[in-house]
């Protein structure tokens, strides 16, 4: 009974280790396998590692050899350079030592020539003397003078030759004379103007205004743009709202009407009522605060230079001079400007220089009135100086200060010289905008002659003319006439580049008062 389980036992315990050596043995060769292919692949990657550095070394051999040849090739060409200009170098001092001997040639030359001359001379000079001494004595013999007869003779005709000579050292004299005088203007004139500077006023032909915010823009444009029509009718420049935030742009090429138009737009925004009669009604309070505020500079402008005693309308006009320009010069700095200069000038050369300031800022006082008088500035100013009582230099100054009549004071002269110091200095003057500005004139003042028009106005830089016609005197198709009569006469009387849009309104407008 206990034999079975004993055998039974032994058979489990052999079966078991049987078991484990099978487990034994597959293990050693799978071992034994994956060795030999760990082995393979470390050769194998190493043949690989060895074949790309083989690759890489190959490579950098190129890429040193290339670089080599570049350098070389880059040393032969700055080589090939040097010889070059060694080769022009060596060719230009050939030329310049063959230039050198012909120049040692020609002076050797005209050295022999000189030698030859002053030998030829010497020898006239001898030749001169003895016939001299041979005249002198057939003169003693054919006249049978005297000594002293012959001497009172010879001094005569000294005298005779020592007038002429005196003569010639007067012409002499005299032009080194006007030598002098000019050279002492230069002076005098230098000195002026570095005893005054001021600087140039150049304006623009754009305002901006500035808004709080964008709704505003719509306000401004009004209800079917019905602001913005009345405002640019009654103020004669041109509003552009774009979509530039925070600002809006008044456009006139009249600064006097761009001012008003800023200023009028200012006051609405802050005021917030914007309607045609609100409108009006601002545009024509600036108005009348510009037209206090020209008088004011006028005044300031006077009182700057010391210039007293000047009638009212002078002073207008000095004031309105502040928005012209010439050239894009600012009139009324540039009268202030030849002011200062001709009362230095009229100092230095011993004139009353009170008087010659007089002069110099009432010089250009016709500007202020030429849009709306027949003639130039200078007639016109005269004109104007006379009425208002100022004396004849004044009068004289403004007129003559272009070379235009005969120069009668000297006031005059030292006007025209201090208004060219004054205007041709570097950047005082640009002729763009007068240019622009004149023809800006003349397209208002061609509309403005014809019956029924009221009021014109140029505006985008010229491109459009708007007319604003009679509503009684002229009906619908008057007014179409009208607007085919200016563009033939532009097309007739002006040069322009491009097109010119006439536009002509005619407006009805009526009016109750509820009570």
């Amino acid at each position: 009974m206990g034999q079975p389980g004993v055998t039974e036992a032994v058979i489990a315990v052999a079966a078991s280790l049987l078991t484990l050596i099978v487990i034994k043995l597959i293990e050693s060769r799978l071992g034994h396998t994956r060795a030999r292919r760990i082995v393979d692949q470390a050769h194998q990657q190493a043949e690989n590692d060895t074949a790309n550095r083989l690759r890489e070394a190959e490579l950098q051999v190129k890429e040193r050899s290339l670089a080599a040849e570049q350098e070389l090739a880059g040393q032969r060409n700055q080589l090939h350079v040097q010889q070059r200009e060694l080769e022009s170098q060596q060719e230009s001092l050939k030329a310049q030592l063959e230039d050198l001997r012909k120049q040692e040639k020609l002076s050797e030359s005209t050295q022999q020539r000189l030698t030859e001359k002053i030998s030829e001379l010497d020898r006239r000079h001898l030749e001169i003397g003895r016939l001299e001494e041979q005249q002198r004595q057939a003169l003693f013999e054919v006249t049978g003078l005297s000594k002293e007869e012959a001497t009172s003779r010879l001094l005569k005709l000294l005298e005779e030759e020592l007038s002429r000579e005196s003569g010639s050292i007067i012409l002499r004299h005299e032009k080194q004379m006007q030598e002098i005088c000019e050279q002492k203007s230069r002076d005098i004139l230098v000195t002026t103007m570095q005893r005054y500077a001021s600087a140039h006023t150049a304006d623009t032909t754009t305002s901006t205004v500035d808004i709080p915010n964008e709704d505003m823009k719509g306000r401004i444009i009004g209800r079917d743009g019905r602001n913005i029509r009345a405002f640019e009718k009654a103020t004669g420049v041109d509003v552009i709202i774009d979509d530039t935030p925070g600002v809006v742009i008044v456009s006139g090429f009249d600064p006097v009407r761009r001012e008003v138009g800023r200023q009028a737009l200012d006051t609405l925004i802050s005021d917030g009522r914007i309607h045609p009669s609100r409108i009006e009604e601002v545009v024509g309070q600036v108005q009348g605060e510009m037209e206090d505020f020209i008088l004011k500079t006028g005044e300031e402008a006077a009182h700057e230079v010391n210039v007293q005693g000047l009638h009212e309308r002078l002073l207008t006009m000095l004031g309105r001079l502040h928005f012209r320009t010439s050239y894009s010069q600012n009139v009324l700095r540039h009268s202030v400007e030849v002011a200062f200069l001709t009362g230095m000038l009229a100092e230095m050369v011993g004139l009353d220089m009170e008087l010659g300031r007089r002069c110099g800022l009432l010089h250009d006082i016709g500007k202020a009135a030429d849009h709306e008088l027949e003639g130039g500035h200078p007639k016109i100013g005269a004109d104007l100086l006379k009425r208002s009582g100022e004396g004849e230099a004044v009068v004289h100054a403004a007129r003559g200060h272009h070379d235009e009549i005969i120069i009668e004071y000297p006031y005059t002269v030292l006007v025209a010289t201090a208004d060219a110091c004054s205007a041709s200095r570097p950047g005082a003057r640009r002729e763009s905008l007068e240019r622009y500005i004149k023809r800006m004139e003349e397209l208002e003042m061609i509309a403005k002659d014809l019956q029924g028009v009221e009021q014109a106005f140029a505006i985008q830089a010229g491109r459009e003319l708007r007319v604003i016609v009679s509503a009684k005197e002229l009906d619908d198709a008057q007014a179409a006439h009208i607007c085919r009569d200016i563009a033939r006469r532009f097309e007739e009387e002006l040069t322009y580049p491009g097109e010119i849009k006439v536009t002509v309104i005619r407006e009805s407008r009526f009016s109750e008062l509820a009570r």
